[in-house]
């Protein structure tokens, strides 16, 4: 029996290479765990379920592969994937999940989030963060046609690089206290997260922080058997 983990791809037409390794990881071994959890940022930028495009359209075929396979898959939205909605889910058996969800993993409970909002010091971020989830807003958005929705999302892109810049390491990683929060508010000994591309076991007062790595030079995956939790990466072929 195993659960995966995978966070942070940021899939984009313009990096097949992660986009290959992603396939062959979902056709080669998720299709043989118990259960896959996807915790945000599949996408480098996801517009909205209006995306018919070939990608959008590869990548859905790949999920809806697997869940028919019998592998159930759960999607927690992401920074960069906060608009993936209802039709992406149908489209492809997907179970959408919310920010903060509670799962037994094998006995064990724990907590999984993406984890942009354990950043607290990143003020500017946080409040961007909260406007744009605004349920007005999304509306209005996917209204709009597909092509302006494209422009759109291009200067937001080129806005966030530049704010990303200028910002230190530090602000832009989770705060320990924020973390530990969480964790009480849930009664929880185990955390898992991405966001942050610092893959890592974070072990403190008898309790772990499992964080997720990027997907840019080798995939990162979190495989968990009932013995055991190990944070594993996955090389470009």
């Amino acid at each position: 029996m195993t659960t995966l983990f995978i966070s942070d791809l940021h899939l984009t037409p313009s990096a097949p290479e992660i986009t290959a390794c992603f396939i062959r990881f979902m056709r080669e071994e998720a299709i043989h765990a118990d259960a896959l959890y996807v915790l945000g940022d599949l996408f480098e930028f996801w517009i909205g379920d209006d995306d018919n495009s070939p990608f959008a359209s590869e990548i859905k075929r790949e999920f809806k592969t697997l869940t028919q396979a019998g592998v159930r898959c759960y999607f927690t939205q992401g920074n960069r994937d906060f608009l993936v909605g209802k039709r992406f889910a149908k489209q492809t058996g997907v179970t959408l999940l919310g920010d903060e969800t509670v799962i037994d993993l094998y006995g064990q409970k724990a907590v999984i989030l993406h984890g942009d909002t354990l950043c607290t010091d990143d003020v500017q971020y946080l409040a961007f963060r909260e406007k744009v989830h605004r349920p007005w807003l999304q509306w209005l958005f996917n209204r709009i046609p597909f092509t302006f929705k494209k422009k759109i999302v291009a200067k937001v892109q080129t806005d966030i690089s530049q704010n990303k810049s200028m910002k230190s390491m530090d602000i832009m990683d989770v705060t320990q206290a924020e973390v530990e929060a969480v964790m009480n508010k849930y009664q929880v000994d185990l955390m898992i997260h991405g966001h942050t591309h610092r893959p890592n076991i974070h072990v403190f007062d008898s309790r772990k922080r499992i964080v997720l790595g990027d997907w840019y030079e080798q995939g990162s995956v979190l495989v968990c058997t009932a013995n055991q939790l190990d944070l594993q990466t996955r090389p470009f072929i």
